[in-house]
């Protein structure tokens, strides 16, 4: 074997300290709310993008100080590709206007972009990709109170195993975050006496949220 010289020691060395380089440096943060939005939209790093209508990104004020997330979207949103539509978000709605919450003052996402098969529950593979999206969105809004709606949002942003009505009604701490887990309205469409204890739940982030807004 040729023993190298200087110069391709000396191109060696420079060639390494650029592939150090390389892994170093941070993965690429979109610098907008839009630019986020059409990278997720051209994801395809699971399966589910190819089985569901289109991305169910979010909507609502990027700047909002209150970011409600829940789990993954079901056929009315993903059918009109936005969170929180048909009966559950009519329940929704209404709860927010009783707590004298707008919706167009808040941020509405869920934990997973794309509906899964047959409404199943996610892999844990899927969560895995989509809860790095959550994440550059939450960087992105930078909100001071986040309410998880329903077991799988309130488990990712938690890093808890527990299920909803284990976790509902406490709050926790995301990077100086307050969260407060609580049922998601689907739930509440089938079990209606939850409607009670989500109630408590929202007067809890109202009062809260009064402090940031008054």
């Amino acid at each position: 074997m040729r023993e190298k010289n200087l110069f391709d020691l000396l191109v060696d060395i420079s060639e390494n300290k650029t592939q150090q380089t390389k892994l170093a440096q941070p993965a690429r943060q979109p610098a907008t709310m839009e630019s986020l939005a059409a990278e997720v939209a051209g994801c395809v790093r699971c399966s589910l993008r190819l089985g569901a209508c289109q991305v169910v990104f979010g909507e609502g004020n990027p700047q909002a100080k209150l970011l409600f997330v829940g789990d993954v979207p079901g056929a009315d949103e993903d059918r009109q590709g936005i969170p929180f539509a048909g009966a559950s978000g009519q329940l929704l709605n209404k709860i927010l206007a009783a707590a004298e919450i707008k919706r167009d003052e808040i941020y509405l996402a869920n934990a997973i972009k794309c509906r899964p098969p047959q409404d199943r529950k996610p892999q844990p593979e899927e969560v895995a990709v989509c809860r790095g999206h959550l994440q550059q969105q939450i960087e992105l809004i930078s909100p001071a109170i986040i309410v998880c709606l329903g077991s799988l949002a309130a488990q990712t942003l938690a890093s808890s195993s527990a299920r909803a009505n284990v976790l509902r009604g406490r709050w926790f701490e995301l990077k100086g975050i307050r969260l407060m887990p609580t049922f998601h309205p689907a739930e509440l469409l089938l079990d209606p006496a939850k409607k009670k204890s989500v109630w408590q739940d929202i007067q809890k982030v109202r009062d809260a949220y009064r402090l940031l807004t008054f």
